[in-house]
């Protein structure tokens, strides 16, 4: 019985995969331990009632599961690592909060509007970190092998990397360049090809919280 998992469609196009990095999260887990799922795309702008009924704060993702309805991507991807252990994806417990604090950190530089208030700084603290730990530890997180922090991190980078592009013409610095390759490592990945919103809808994504 393939699962069920409800997330995001693309803004304005609700026939293809939107850009919500949680979702993403989750597809990927599934794609990487080739767990088969059937996928509903949900225009989150215009729910559908059938999904507000099992989902009534209607947040994405959402996976059905022996007809339950389980919201939050991080009870999502641990209930999927124990029905199906392998290829186990759990890291150390000491790993898993890793580069934890790069999104918000994002997002806070992103809406940001005044350009001495640190948030620029405080993101690239964060990437230094996150570089610093895979210089000792990479390619991944955790070593040779990809585990769920790299999923969680993964869609986390892909929005980072495109948004403050378009946004505010920013790039992670040459110097990172543990993080640059881990990037590549992760987008190259058949899991993060199948899954991605495209770029263009990452942008429509973020548009009306940049010039909110």
């Amino acid at each position: 019985m393939a699962l069920e998992v409800c997330v995001k469609a693309a803004a304005g196009a609700p026939d293809v995969l939107g850009d919500c990095p949680f979702s993403q999260r989750v597809l990927l887990t599934l794609e990487e331990k080739k767990v088969p799922y059937q996928m509903h795309l949900i225009n989150t702008s215009e729910k559908p009632q059938w999904f507000l009924e099992v989902n009534p704060e209607g947040k994405v993702p959402v996976l059905k599961f022996d007809d339950k309805c389980i919201p939050d991507s991080d009870v999502i991807v641990g209930l999927i690592e124990e029905k199906y252990p392998n290829p186990p994806l759990s890291p150390p417990p000491e790993l898993a909060s890793v580069g934890s604090k790069i999104f918000p950190s994002f997002v806070k530089f992103l809406k940001s509007k005044d350009p001495s208030d640190g948030s620029e700084q405080a993101l690239l603290d964060e990437l230094k970190a996150l570089d610093e730990h895979l210089k000792e530890h990479g390619p991944y997180i955790n070593g040779e092998n990809i585990t769920a922090v790299d999923l969680s991190l993964a869609p986390k980078l892909y929005h980072l990397e495109v948004a403050l592009g378009h946004f505010k013409g920013w790039t992670i610095p040459e110097s990172l360049t543990h993080v640059h390759n881990y990037m590549k490592l992760l987008f190259s990945r058949e899991s993060f090809e199948k899954t991605k919103a495209p770029k263009e809808f990452v942008i429509a994504g973020w548009e009306p919280k940049v010039n909110a």
